[in-house]
């Protein structure tokens, strides 16, 4: 498996709007998502091995901060080379691990390239300024390292955040599948 890591987006950058279908076909944009004491915008797919290893764990960590951190999951691979990737395997992969948090699918592309997003799962953790504060791994584990999935870091810098303690700033990119980007759609910072 070749491993994408993360662009590593500036710490402080403003959390890129966006209006997104979720796995119901409701429109979620980001100020749907700005009532809590943060934000945690994940990209995920339902096929990469990064991310299925993570899958029951991201639930998890929804709900142990719900109601004070917000969690959004985005899919944003191209659809006509990884259908198992589109709107309705997302649902199915929603209601199979019950996820919490919407599940919205970016078909343009445009999202996860406004975030830089280059790899899936690439997580992003923004304080209620909307104001990057963490981006990087969930945790040290990979499919086949016997590293327990805890979500170490991002809970970390999630509690962090709730405690009003400053954020650490040597942070370990998440690493995992690239987005696979639709043929023309490629942004720079994949192509360099």
């Amino acid at each position: 498996m070749a491993l994408t890591p993360s662009t590593m987006l500036p710490l402080l950058t403003k959390a890129p709007d966006f209006s997104l279908p979720d796995t119901d076909g409701r429109e979620v944009c980001l100020e749907d998502l700005s009532d809590a004491q943060g934000l945690v915008v994940m990209f995920i797919s339902n096929h990469c091995p990064f991310v299925v290893h993570l899958k029951t764990e991201l639930t998890r960590f929804a709900e142990d901060y719900a109601g004070r951190i917000n969690v959004v999951a985005i899919g944003s691979n191209d659809l006509k080379t990884y259908p198992q990737d589109g709107p309705t395997a997302m649902r199915s992969d929603k209601e199979e691990f019950g996820y919490p948090f919407p599940y919205l699918f970016d078909g343009g592309q445009t999202v996860a390239q406004s975030y830089r997003a280059a790899c899936t799962p690439d997580f992003y953790l923004f304080n209620a300024q909307s104001e990057l504060i963490y981006r990087g791994q969930f945790d040290g584990s990979r499919p086949g390292n016997d590293v327990p999935v805890t979500g170490g870091d991002l809970r970390s810098a999630c509690d962090a955040l709730l405690k009003g303690a400053p954020q650490v700033t040597e942070q370990t990119p998440s690493m995992g599948c690239n987005i696979k980007w639709a043929v023309g759609n490629e942004p720079d910072y994949f192509t360099r």
